[in-house]
C-alpha cells in the first residue's frame, strides 16, 4: 500500500465519534473542527473550528465578572448577603433589600458590564483598522468628540437635542473630521491616530468653554457625566445599551474574518477578494454606534477601549480583532473598576472614569514606551 505523496495536504485526524447525526470532532494543531450533520458520507452541513485557549480565557473572564457582579450586589451599606439574594431575586426581602437590588444595584452592574463590552468592541475594531495598538477611541478623539457633543447638547444649546442623542452625533462629527482630515479616509492608519488627537485636543477645548460659561449646578451635573459614572443608572439605561449591543454585536462579528485579513496590508486582503475600503468604512461605523451608544448611558470613560482589546489579544494569542474575548475583557474591568470607585476609599465616591483613567494611562505609557523600543531596535 502506497502513503501519501510528498507534500500533499492530509485532512485532519479525527479523535471524536460520528454520531447519528453525523457530530465528528477533529483536531488540527492547537484548534478544534466541530462538524455538525452529514455523517461520512455525504459530508458536514456545518464545520465550526473552535480555539481552545480563547475559549478558555473568555471563561475565565466570565467567572471573574460573575464574581465581582456578587460582590457588588454584596458589599456596602444597602448591600445584601449573598445567603439572602435568592430570596430578594424571588420577591421575598423586605422593601429596602428590593429597592436596593432592583433599583440601584442591578441597573448600575448591567450597564457596568454592558458599557464595558461595548467600549471594548469598538477599540477593538478601531485597533484592527488602524493596525496600531493606539487606535482607540480614547486616543483617536471619539471619545472626546461624544463628549463635546453631549456639552453641546446639555449646555450650549439645551433643549435642542437630548444629552444622549448629542454624544452620538459628536462622535459621528469627530469621526467624520478625522476621515476628512487623513486625506485617504480610513485607508491611512497612522494618520487616523494623529489626526484624531488633535480633534480630540479641540473637542475638549469646546467642552471647557461650554463648563465655563455654564451655570454652576449644570456645569457640576455635567461634569460628573463627562468623567465617566455609573451613579444613579435606571433601567432604562440598560436597555438602551443592551439593544445597542443586540444589533451591533453581531455586525462585529461578522466583520471579524474580513478585518483579519486587512490587517495583513490593503493589497494582500484585495488579493484574496476582501473589499477593503468597504468593509473599513462599515466597521468604523459599528464602532462609532457602539462607542456612542456606550457613552449615551455612562459618558465617556476613558481607556476601557484602550486596554481590554490588548490584554484580551495577549492572554488569548490570537491574530484577530477577537470580539468576544475583547468584550468579555471590557465587562470585568468596568465592574472592577466600579468596585474600586465605590470602597477603595471608606466615605468617598469617585466616579468610575477616575479610576479607569489612572489605571489606562499607566497601560498607555507602557505601550508608548514599549512602541518607542520597539521603533529604536
Amino acid at each position: 500500500m502506497r502513503g501519501p505523496t510528498a507534500g500533499a495536504t492530509t485532512g485532519p485526524t479525527t479523535d471524536g465519534p460520528t454520531t447519528a447525526s453525523g457530530t465528528v470532532t477533529a483536531r488540527a494543531g492547537t484548534q478544534r473542527v466541530v462538524q455538525l450533520g452529514g455523517g461520512r458520507a455525504r459530508g458536514p452541513w456545518l464545520a465550526v473550528v473552535v480555539h481552545p485557549r480563547p475559549v478558555l480565557v473568555c471563561l475565565v473572564f466570565l467567572a471573574l465578572a460573575a464574581v465581582a457582579a456578587l460582590v457588588t450586589l454584596a458589599v456596602g451599606e444597602l448591600g445584601i448577603p449573598l445567603s439572602e439574594l435568592p430570596g430578594v431575586f424571588a420577591g421575598h426581602g423586605t422593601r429596602a433589600q428590593e429597592w436596593a437590588l432592583f433599583t440601584s444595584r442591578l441597573p448600575r452592574l448591567g450597564v457596568a458590564v454592558l458599557a464595558g463590552a461595548a467600549f471594548a468592541v469598538a477599540g477593538a475594531i478601531f485597533q484592527s483598522v488602524t493596525r496600531n495598538p493606539l487606535g482607540s477611541p480614547d486616543v483617536i478623539g471619539l471619545g472626546a468628540g461624544a463628549a463635546a457633543g453631549a456639552a453641546a447638547a446639555a449646555l450650549v444649546w439645551p433643549g435642542f437635542v437630548s444629552t444622549p442623542v448629542g454624544a452620538l452625533l459628536g462622535a459621528f462629527l469627530a469621526i467624520t473630521v478625522v476621515y476628512l482630515g487623513t486625506g485617504r479616509g480610513f485607508a491611512a492608519p497612522h494618520r487616523m491616530v494623529v489626526v484624531g488627537i488633535a480633534v480630540g485636543a479641540m473637542s475638549l477645548a469646546f467642552v471647557q468653554l461650554a463648563l465655563v460659561r455654564a451655570s454652576r449646578e449644570s456645569a457640576q451635573e455635567v461634569a460628573l457625566w463627562l468623567t465617566g459614572s455609573l451613579a444613579a443608572r435606571a433601567t432604562g439605561h440598560v436597555l438602551v445599551i443592551a439593544v445597542a449591543l443586540a444589533v451591533l454585536l453581531p455586525a462585529a462579528l461578522a466583520l471579524t474574518r474580513t478585518m483579519q485579513l486587512a490587517e495583513m496590508g490593503d493589497d494582500l486582503a484585495t488579493g484574496v477578494g476582501v473589499p477593503v475600503r468597504a468593509s473599513r468604512t462599515l466597521a468604523v461605523v459599528v464602532a462609532v454606534l457602539l462607542t456612542g451608544a456606550a457613552v449615551s448611558v455612562c459618558g465617556p470613560v476613558a481607556f476601557v477601549a484602550l486596554t481590554a482589546p490588548q490584554i484580551a489579544r495577549r492572554l488569548t494569542r490570537s491574530s484577530g480583532p477577537g470580539m468576544v474575548a475583547a468584550a468579555c475583557c471590557g465587562a470585568v474591568l468596568l465592574v472592577v473598576a466600579d468596585l474600586v470607585a465605590q470602597y477603595a476609599l471608606s466615605g468617598i465616591i469617585f466616579p468610575v472614569g477616575v479610576v479607569t483613567a489612572g489605571l489606562g494611562g499607566i497601560y498607555l505609557a507602557f505601550l508608548l514606551v514599549r512602541e518607542w523600543k520597539r521603533v529604536a531596535v
